[in-house]
């Protein structure tokens, strides 16, 4: 038989319509991540696949983790793809994700202290990212504001009314920041820390990206955000910039391939295209800025593009437990709420009435007990690690309105109690301390 050009081309033909037939012609995604990142990896791949179309299911972390559980017994979705690595750990514990192993080449085992995958295969990490500070250079200069480098930075009385972040309970990534600071300082410095900065907010927001909205805007100078905002923002052309503190935590974004995926083929592919050159390099693009975890993209990055293969203090000072973190997860939530978002006038006022005692000189020894009455906690690290009394805190609140009911309820108001009465006698003391 002789093989012409014409009977070449058309099985080369036959052969990619077959390859993406096996492959499936859809492929549906529950995310977290903003268009910005979305459509230039959807572009990309449906441009690489024609005839495949991806569906981008966006969800909040904790909304998007509902919704894989709430949907499992008739799953119509194939992927599940967010920052927080302790979401995939919720949906891994609830049996709701496939292993799948990749065959790209170049990906180390580990980011900073941390695996980029998840031992077991259930979830591929793609990207990294840590936590830290970002600022609007002509804010801190108008201002006459020191540029931070160090948590204790944020905690000074040149801060006050100039910092934001966004609310824990309401962001995966804001939860792995103070997760962060909690490990790396232990549970009562790491809380005392965390109220000495939020007693300087200017706001919590409502979602995570109206910290970098606030910064890049000048509505307040100084936020608290995951690296990929201020990076991105800065590359965007922003008046901004953005440092790692030392105490901050690396750690890989992930994506994972869920249970009974209706497109399993595609799914597989597109984990793949994600840790493929093509798509490292995707990361480095100016709106989206995320820390690639093949080392030789690194090659293409801007100038003073942080490389955390190279720098190695970038997360260094904290090895993340991601166990710990999912299993208080709700609590330590809960506890932020109580104590910071929705106490922030109590706090915010306490805190000012602080410094200008410690201005003007005031009594030490009353202006050092209406710190620690702001530093007390509620509940000691011990009794947070009780998984049964972990267990009560179910509610995850999306606006200061949303009720919870139960023990939850009960919980919450007796921290609020004891966290209200605190706040009203360090304002009471700092005020008579000079």
């Amino acid at each position: 038989m002789k093989i012409t050009f014409k009977s070449l081309l058309a099985i080369s033909i036959m052969t990619a319509s077959l390859s993406l037939h096996a492959m499936e012609n859809k492929l549906i995604v529950v995310t977290s991540f903003p268009k910005d990142l979305t459509k230039e990896f959807k572009s990309a791949f449906e441009k690489k696949n024609p005839g495949l179309q991806i569906e981008m299911l966006k969800k909040k972390t904790t909304a998007g983790i509902k919704y894989i559980q709430e949907t499992a017994s008739n799953n119509t979705s194939d992927l599940f793809w967010a920052s927080a690595p302790d979401a995939f750990e919720v949906l891994k514990g609830d049996k709701l994700l496939a292993k799948y192993t990749s065959s790209a080449k170049g990906i180390p085992e580990k980011v900073g202290s941390y695996p980029i995958n998840d031992p077991d295969g259930y979830y591929t990490g793609f990207a990294a990212a840590g936590y830290g500070i970002m600022w609007n250079t002509r804010y801190l200069k108008a201002k006459n504001i020191p540029v931070p480098a160090q948590w204790e930075d944020l905690t000074k009385a040149v801060y006050h009314n100039h910092v934001g972040m966004s609310a824990p309970s309401r962001s995966g990534t804001t939860h792995l920041t103070v997760e962060a600071l909690l490990q790396g300082d232990g549970w009562d410095k790491g809380w005392a820390k965390w109220k000495e900065i939020a007693g300087n907010f200017n706001t919590v927001t409502a979602r995570s990206f109206g910290v970098p909205d606030g910064v890049n805007s000048g509505s307040f100078g100084v936020g608290i955000v995951i690296d990929f905002f201020g990076l991105s923002s800065k590359g965007s052309g922003f008046p901004v910039d953005f440092t790692y503190p030392k105490t901050t935590a690396l750690v890989p974004a992930n994506i994972g391939l869920l249970n009974n995926a209706p497109h399993p083929q595609a799914a597989k592919a597109f984990i793949d295209f994600l840790l493929s050159d093509e798509g490292q390099s995707i990361l480095l693009d100016k709106k989206i800025r995320r820390l690639p975890v093949n080392p030789e993209t690194y090659a293409k990055a801007p100038a003073g593009f942080p490389n955390p293969f190279k720098d190695s203090s970038i997360g260094a000072a904290v090895n993340f437990d991601v166990i710990l973190s999912k299993s208080r997860y709700n609590l330590v939530n809960s506890l932020f709420d109580v104590m910071i978002t929705y106490r922030m006038d109590d706090l915010r006022e306490a805190t000012k009435a602080i410094q200008d005692a410690e201005a003007a000189n005031g009594d030490s020894k009353m202006i050092t007990q209406a710190k620690a009455l702001i530093a007390a906690m509620p509940i000691t690290e011990a009794e947070a690690a009780d998984p049964e009394f972990a267990k009560i805190f179910k509610k995850k609140r999306k606006k200061a309105t949303d009720k919870v009911t139960g023990r939850q309820a009960e919980v919450e108001q007796q921290w609020d109690t004891i966290v209200k009465a605190n706040y009203a006698k360090a304002l009471e003391l700092a005020n008579k301390s000079h």
